[in-house]
């Protein structure tokens, strides 16, 4: 069977700039989208995160006008509902054998900016999988998980690649660009990727060799297709 690893940020808030604590974790549309997508596709998925713990749900992900409305937001929230147990069990990153997975997935949310963007356990793993050819995709502010890789004599393995992310235009809109300790589109773009960006919350997505970008939730479905798609190509 067709295995998925899903990598969700641990992180239940994200610290701005002035040291206050904004309430965050991982945006529901980017888990739920895609998990629904590979299990539809028959894929056996393995959730897991930083320490195993269990993920905190951005609530703003969860209301009516991220949602397309009250039908949107409770469909969300049953959905989750029918992975209660996965996502309460997660398996520990620090164990996950990445060679074991046809497909690695990050949703985004603002965790990723407080934990993965710094979890040197994520960075071999994001690593070794892109070396190793299989799909790896990477949603909206999960990108900031790609700074914490390094090959061995310091470089960046992501450097050159065409990718996309939540853009700081988009940062701006949502009123966080100026209490962020820093922005993601502005630190991968000095680490050295091509950022490739979209008017701000269109679905929008790129590829380059086996690493799959969305930019922001609105890219979700289009993304999980790829990745997909990519899958099939790859086995």
């Amino acid at each position: 069977m067709t295995a998925a690893l899903i990598v969700i940020s641990g992180a239940d808030h994200w610290t701005l700039k002035d040291g206050t604590r904004h309430p965050t974790g991982y945006w529901a549309e980017e888990l739920v989208v895609p998990h629904r997508t590979f299990r539809a596709a028959g894929l056996d998925i393995t959730l897991t995160t930083p320490g195993g713990v269990a993920p905190t749900v951005d609530r703003s992900s969860l209301a009516p006008d991220a949602n397309g409305g009250e039908d949107g937001a409770d469909a969300m929230v049953a959905y989750l509902a029918t992975i209660q147990d996965e996502l309460s069990h997660p398996a520990r990153l620090e164990d996950v054998d990445p060679d074991g997975y046809d497909l690695v997935f990050y949703p985004g949310g603002h965790g990723p900016m407080e934990d993965l963007a710094v979890d040197e356990a994520s960075g071999r793993l994001l690593t070794r999988v892109l070396d190793s050819g299989v799909p790896l995709g990477v949603l909206c502010h999960a990108p900031a998980a790609l700074l914490a890789a390094r090959r061995p004599d310091g470089s960046w393995p992501f450097a050159g690649y065409r990718l996309t992310s939540f853009t700081d235009a988009e940062e701006a809109k949502v009123g966080l660009a100026e209490k962020a300790p820093w922005l993601l589109q502005d630190r991968l773009v000095k680490e050295g990727a091509r950022f490739v960006g979209a008017p701000p919350f269109a679905p929008h997505t790129v590829v380059d060799r086996n690493l799959y970008t969305g930019q922001n939730p609105s890219s979700s479905a289009e993304l999980a297709e790829e990745l997909l798609q990519a899958v099939r190509v790859h086995r």
